[in-house]
């Protein structure tokens, strides 16, 4: 009897890593969105996007994980427009695509978007974001989140224009465009469902000059960390989602072919 079809990767495109004193103490970004996409059945991979390393076909993963970083989509680097060109493509073949952060604005971007500087500045700490209901209702990654969630949040760019097409699934009033879809199989999400609070901590202890100087002041902000079970659903949603829609491989068809 043959063996079932082993199930394609998942795999973590890294676009860039953390700071490294938070690296030491708690991993970094693939670790962490390993550890949200649980014990997938899928094998997970890291490829490093932004050190240059090739991306695979997409017909050949079960999913992709685009991650946030410390770089700017605007910055247009050679790599992360290779990145672009690849996620639109996977988007077109019905890849899965989750973006996160960077990896959201990217996605954006690649489909024809805007990204620029948040005319507000930063956006930083645990904040409310309000789901959509009209759009969230059906979605394989939103549906059943309740009407408002905490969510951590680093960035001082954003989406300011949704692609073409584009479905809003979440904002708040900072940040109308924290989530996003296109078609039915790739999601954009501007804050960070891999950050559990001594992330965030972290995030704002080691920025507190920068914030300070924004007129913002670190300790409320580190006050009123908390942790976010919602937002940090969604990775082991889009890891199930993966699985269900494009996990196994193909069998091969018809006998194998004669050797000698």
């Amino acid at each position: 009897m043959p063996s079932p079809p082993a199930p394609l990767p998942i795999v973590i495109a890294r676009t860039g890593g953390t700071f490294p004193a938070l690296r030491t103490r708690l991993g970094d970004f693939e670790d962490w969105v390993r550890a949200g996409l649980g014990g997938t059945a899928a094998p997970v991979l890291t490829i490093d996007a932004a050190r240059g390393d090739g991306m695979p076909e997409p017909a050949s993963i079960a999913g992709v994980v685009v991650t946030g970083s410390h770089a700017m989509v605007t910055d247009q680097a050679p790599w992360s427009e290779a990145l672009g060109g690849w996620i639109a493509r996977a988007v077109a073949l019905q890849t899965p695509v989750l973006g996160i952060c960077y990896g959201h604005q990217l996605l954006a971007h690649a489909l024809g978007g805007e990204v620029a500087d948040h005319p507000g500045g930063w956006e930083i700490g645990t904040v409310d974001v309000g789901t959509v209901p009209d759009a969230t209702g059906s979605d394989a990654l939103f549906a059943g989140l309740p009407a408002a969630f905490d969510a951590q949040v680093v960035h001082r760019q954003s989406v300011r224009r949704l692609p073409a097409g584009a479905v809003r699934l979440a904002g708040n009033a900072f940040e109308p465009h924290q989530a996003f879809r296109v078609g039915h199989c790739a999601w954009g999400v501007q804050f960070h469902p891999e950050f559990g609070p001594d992330a965030m901590r972290g995030y704002i202890d080691t920025l507190a000059a920068d914030l300070r100087h924004a007129g913002r002041d670190p300790g409320t902000l580190r006050g009123h960390v908390r942790a976010t079970p919602e937002a940090a659903a969604l990775l082991g949603r889009f890891g199930r989602f993966c699985l269900r829609n494009h996990g196994p491989a193909p069998a091969p068809s018809g006998p194998p072919p004669a050797v000698g």
